[in-house]
């Protein structure tokens, strides 16, 4: 047997160690488009290009207190704004493009969402989500939005803006708007398309319940609540890890690594918001076929047709008791202040 000299075989084991080390990093995660995703660098080189439109997902209120230069409002929440009063999109395209037009928004134009913290985060997703499925592919959200714009070191503008009209003409990608029909084959095992339940684990398992009937989809591939799926980081008063309003590659790609990137993808939640956030996600990560299901559990839920897995019913009972008790209280609060 050959012995080496110790310092030779030290050596060597360094050398094992570095080569080791070196092979084994992680490389850090990436986006396959990280177009459609803009840091505030990337919005500040484009701000004031007359094909850039940027709209701020806030309120008329919020909006006229401070805005990114150059944004423009919608006049309500993106949420509002987008959808009819039930918070679906709308099926009469006409609409779309008279209030696209207006707002200045044409074919050639690329439109940037951004949203203020995780209260508005959807309003921008739902804008997102809305503009793909009219098949513009110029549509993009601002990281971070309003967080990372002040972060940079940007101003802010109360001064509105109002950007002359355009014309926009639709070219739907049906595909990206997933009917119930489609959801019902999944559930009777008719489609292999994956689904993904983006509620809480509460309203999946059926405990907290927002229809007629709590539970899920049967099939459903994963049930991932949205805000988990965002970046994390340490609340100053709580020292817990809490949700940010950050996309971050690595933490989506974790969350969603059991899918199949190549097969149909569908998000859902409550009422087709929260999902439209894993919408993004799955644009962001590359999947071939991913689409919102609009009517979500709200519909699916309420009608008794549909197949629920984990089935929990509303207790109507329950709610009427806990009413007559507050209808109690409050006359006797009523009664204790006229003497």
């Amino acid at each position: 047997m050959i012995k080496l000299p110790i310092w030779r075989t030290f050596a060597i084991g360094v050398l094992a160690l570095s080569i080791f080390a070196w092979t084994g990093t992680v490389k850090a995660a990436e986006w396959a488009n990280p177009g459609l995703l803009l840091s505030a660098k990337d919005l500040k080189k484009n701000i004031g290009k007359a094909d850039w439109a940027v709209v701020d997902c806030r309120g008329l209120k919020d909006y006229a207190k401070g805005h990114i230069p150059g944004a423009i409002s919608l006049g309500k929440r993106c949420k509002k704004a987008l959808r009819d009063a039930t918070a679906r999109a709308w099926r009469d395209i006409g609409k779309y493009e008279k209030l696209l037009g207006k707002a200045g928004i044409g074919n050639s134009t690329h439109v940037v969402f951004y949203y203020d913290g995780l209260k508005t985060i959807t309003d921008a997703t739902v804008g997102f989500w809305i503009l793909e499925y009219l098949g513009h592919d110029k549509t993009h959200v601002l990281n971070g939005g309003l967080d990372a714009w002040r972060k940079a070191g940007n101003r802010l503008d109360a001064k509105p803006t109002i950007r002359k009209a355009a014309t926009f003409k639709a070219k739907v990608k049906s595909s990206r708007y997933a009917e119930t029909s489609e959801i019902l084959k999944i559930a009777t095992g008719k489609s292999k398309a994956q689904l993904i339940d983006s509620r809480t684990s509460g309203e999946f398992k059926g405990k907290d319940m927002r229809a007629m009937r709590g539970g899920h989809v049967p099939n459903v591939s994963i049930n991932v609540s949205h805000l988990d799926t965002l970046k994390q980081a340490k609340d100053k008063k709580s020292g817990k890890m809490k949700p940010t309003a950050y996309f971050d590659a690595d933490v989506v790609g974790k969350k969603f690594a059991s899918l199949d990137k190549s097969k149909r993808t569908i998000g859902y939640c409550q009422t087709g918001t929260r999902s439209t956030m894993t919408y993004l996600q799955l644009r962001l990560l590359g999947f071939k076929d991913p689409a919102n299901w609009d009517e979500s559990w709200r519909v699916w839920g309420s009608q008794l047709q549909y197949p629920v897995a984990g089935e929990q019913w509303y207790n109507f009972g329950k709610v009427n008791k806990t009413l007559k008790k507050l209808k109690k209280k409050v006359k006797a609060l009523e009664a204790a202040s006229k003497k």
